[in-house]
């Protein structure tokens, strides 16, 4: 029987190039012999959407055709949903910019995704829940907390559209006016409260973010775990002096970092704050972090 996909496709991601690219590439998959229904969005959380009335009409199967934030807002068309009402599959068309997940697996990009939806090669994924104040959220990759959801959230407010020179300004300007701020927080049973100071919190599924920076060098996918990394206080030379560490995962060396699994993150915030979640920036009162281990399928 031809195994059908729900193909959701973000023209605009990776600055316009996944729609020039996405017809061609979905022609190869549907000469591979899969059925698809294709779905273009046009504005965010569409895709979330979409996802979530192709899953009430039965389907199971979904292609991200697109970067992480379609993945993103597939993820979360999917669940909560899906804990209870059949585990669901997902492939991935890497045409936008970061496609930092599925680096852990690949990479090889848009060629080894179309031959592993045309094989069927199949792994497990655990998916990571964020409880907050006016809901909850699915993710992938990794939230952060901290000097990277800073420098995203000035960016979509100052820079948006300028690409890799907005983001550099972005960083320079969080830089001229770093911040340390306490993100009171405790892994699984800890009997107390972490309440330091920290350049950032983050707490990953997968090892990429932002397509190539490393943060948690130790994170794995699919092992039922939740890993945390943090970097304590730094002053601005030394983040400078050290900030290409975060692109090779060294960083988590550093004298000022710590890491460690967890299964279940609580927060005990006084006020919400910037998050970066899977690449998109949200202002949360974060409550909780916990792992849905294997509760994903992804065809890689």
């Amino acid at each position: 029987m031809t195994t059908r996909f729900f193909a959701v496709v973000n023209p605009a991601a990776g600055s316009g190039r996944c729609g020039e690219l996405a017809d061609a590439a979905l022609n190869r998959i549907r000469g591979a012999g899969l059925d698809l229904e294709i779905a273009r969005t046009s504005r965010p959380g569409e895709a979330t959407e979409l996802v979530r009335a192709a899953y009430g009409r039965g389907f199971r199967n979904f292609l991200a055709v697109g970067g992480d934030g379609t993945s993103y807002e597939i993820v979360n068309g999917l669940f909560p949903e899906a804990i209870s009402g059949g585990r669901p599959t997902l492939g991935f068309l890497p045409l936008g910019t970061g496609n930092s997940f599925l680096k852990d697996f690949t990479s090889r990009g848009a060629e080894h995704a179309i031959e592993a939806l045309k094989n069927g090669t199949r792994r497990t994924c655990d998916v990571i829940r964020l409880r907050h104040a006016e809901g909850e959220i699915y993710f992938l990759n990794l939230v952060s907390l901290g000097f990277p959801a800073d420098v995203g959230e000035l960016v979509n407010r100052r820079f948006k559209g300028w690409g890799e020179l907005g983001y550099i300004l972005g960083v320079f300007m969080r830089l001229a006016r770093l911040e340390h701020l306490a993100f009171p927080h405790r892994l699984d049973d800890a009997s107390e409260w972490d309440c330091r100071r920290a350049l950032f919190l983050s707490f990953s599924n997968s090892k990429f973010t932002g397509g190539k920076m490393i943060i948690a060098p130790k994170a794995d996918p699919t092992d039922g775990w939740i890993e945390y990394v943090r970097w304590g206080p730094i002053g601005r030379l030394g983040l400078l002096w050290n900030f290409r560490s975060l692109f090779t995962g060294t960083h988590i060396e550093h004298p000022r970092a710590s890491r460690a699994g967890a299964k279940r993150i609580d927060f005990n915030l006084d006020a919400p704050v910037n998050v970066l979640a899977d690449g998109e920036i949200l202002r949360l009162d974060c409550q909780s972090l916990e792992i849905l281990p294997a509760a994903l399928d992804v065809a890689v």
